[in-house]
């Protein structure tokens, strides 16, 4: 398992433990995490905190040059508003734990030249399938369903 990738499942599991939605990310750059984070929408009561969003919050603001060399990984394939953020700070990779109980906007950011690694993660599919099980309301809430 990547380091990286390990370090945003750990955050989904802190997330789930703190009863919101287990969906972690870190933001890496020159192999380092500059920020790493989860979905906190349930505990901070936010319409945006989602594990991409969060992990981007947390590194702090940082010149563009250093998103443009930086590396999102997130447990999840990115929804619409994470792929703008992603996007709009030029992250040239993100690397996705699963997308098998979500697709989100991978073709998006394909088109825009973004390097997308889907690595089907046994660990990530089923912590999600899990959730969702456990809380369909939660997560239909949290893909605005």
């Amino acid at each position: 398992m990547d380091t990286f990738m390990q370090a945003a499942i750990d955050e989904a599991k802190a997330g789930r433990a703190e009863g919101g939605i287990p969906i972690g990310a870190v933001l890496v750059h020159d192999g380092k995490i500059l920020g790493q984070g989860h979905n906190r929408r349930v505990q901070m009561g936010s319409a945006i905190r989602h594990g991409e969003t969060d992990a981007l919050e947390r590194a702090g603001r940082q010149p563009a040059s250093v998103y443009q060399q930086s590396v999102m990984y997130t447990t999840l394939s990115p929804c619409s508003m994470c792929t703008g953020a992603i996007l709009l700070y030029g992250i040239p990779k993100v690397v996705i734990g699963e997308n098998a109980t979500f697709l989100g906007e991978e073709e998006l950011l394909a088109s825009r030249g973004v390097e997308v690694v889907v690595l089907n993660d046994e660990t990530c599919i089923q912590m999600m399938n899990d959730f969702i099980n456990d809380e369909p309301t939660l997560w239909n809430e949290d893909i605005g369903v």
